[in-house]
């Protein structure tokens, strides 16, 4: 039996079981095997109807009932493992270590968070159109930059846009630099670290050390009625899989060929005539972009959005989500942010001083002796 679930949750460890081809037209069906389809697509419908129907339509009183809280934080979950699916696309498959996507991951929740403390209304503290932050700091009118800002489709597309354009500016120069390996690492550590403070600011217009919090709706839609919860849950359970899928598309494809290359000898790919700047640009960008979707559906989850999430710490702990996952896998990093945010949320409870301590200890066991992740301990374990 445990050789059974051993081979299962290997073959979907992004096909490190069989020979990798590059797509050339195939379609869907040539990403995974036929076996691994089934266990995905099971497993997306599986949490897509069980999870809200549980929690909807079996009363609280039930033992099978699934609480509000476990749905928010399920969601919040799967926004944590769709950011180091976006993480592994960058590091795993083209060797770029990024300190700086928890940037672009507070990037598009702060742009999703304009529109919530817009939606508010006179509902605030204060009963003025103006959010209560501005009010308070006897702002009198909004800032140019929050024009628009009530409209939804503007703020959806500005979650992908910012960090999208951000990425983009700051790695054509990085990478026409060839700067790369720590050095890169520590540039995008230094450019989280200063937004970081720049949003800390009051004088900023995002709330300053508060951030933005006290949602009321989105849509229309009340944050606190349980059927939201569970459309957002749904929601993000989806943008994980499209992610997914998406991403498995690309480094199957002849660019991820060329994606893998550059990552193993990137001077050899220039001597064959090939321009890595274009290639790492590209999926660099790309990696940004996810990582706003995921902060978009993140913030109107957990209520809040702060500078905080600009911390380097955070960006570092989304490397190690990847590690312990395994690199290169895409589906690894999903199962490490998975196992560790869900230790974290126990752990945090149970023994909130033994949480760090934990997590630097699992850092140095897979680091020390599953350099190839959860996901390389059960290839050796199926063999």
């Amino acid at each position: 039996m445990s050789t059974i679930l051993s081979r299962s949750l290997y073959s979907l460890g992004a096909g490190l079981s069989w020979p990798e081809r590059p797509l050339d037209g195939q379609g869907l069906r040539a990403l995974y095997p036929r076996r691994t389809w089934a266990i995905l697509l099971g497993g997306y419908a599986l949490l897509a109807i069980l999870v809200p129907l549980l929690n909807l339509a079996v009363p609280a009183s039930s033992a099978f009932h699934f609480p509000d809280h476990a749905v928010a934080l399920g969601g919040k979950i799967l926004c944590y493992a769709t950011v180091a699916l976006a993480m592994d696309l960058v590091w795993g498959y083209a060797g770029i270590l990024s300190l700086g996507h928890g940037l672009f991951f507070a990037l598009g929740g702060y742009a999703m968070g304009m529109y919530l403390m817009r939606a508010i209304g006179t509902d605030g503290v204060y009963g003025s159109t103006l959010p209560d932050f501005m009010v308070f700091l006897d702002w009198k009118q909004l800032p140019w930059y929050w024009a628009g800002s009530d409209r939804f489709l503007q703020q959806a597309a500005l979650a992908v846009l910012a960090p999208a354009l951000l990425a983009f500016v700051f790695g054509w120069f990085a990478f026409r630099s060839r700067i790369r390996g720590v050095y890169f690492s520590i540039i995008t550590q230094a450019l989280t670290f200063a937004f970081m403070l720049l949003f800390f600011r009051n004088q900023t217009g995002f709330g300053g050390n508060n951030g933005f919090t006290d949602f009321k709706r989105i849509l229309g839609f009340p944050l606190a009625s349980p059927r939201t919860r569970a459309a957002l849950f749904a929601l993000s359970l989806t943008l994980l899989f499209a992610a997914l899928v998406g991403c498995r598309m690309l480094v199957r494809s002849k660019f991820g060929r060329v994606l893998t290359a550059i990552r193993d000898a990137e001077d050899r790919v220039r001597f064959c005539g090939y321009d890595p700047v274009g290639f790492k640009l590209f999926v660099w960008t790309l990696s940004a972009a996810i990582c706003g979707l995921a902060g978009a559906l993140y913030v109107p989850q957990v209520g809040i959005i702060n500078p905080s999430e600009m911390s380097p710490a955070n960006s570092v702990e989304i490397a190690i989500w990847v590690a312990v996952g395994g690199r290169g896998t895409l589906l690894g990093p999903v199962l490490g942010a998975a196992l560790i945010n869900g230790a974290k949320s126990w752990l945090t409870v149970a023994a909130p001083e033994a949480w760090l301590f934990a997590l630097g200890l699992l850092f140095i066991v897979v680091t020390r002796w599953l350099p190839n992740g959860v996901l390389g301990l059960f290839r050796r374990e199926a063999k």
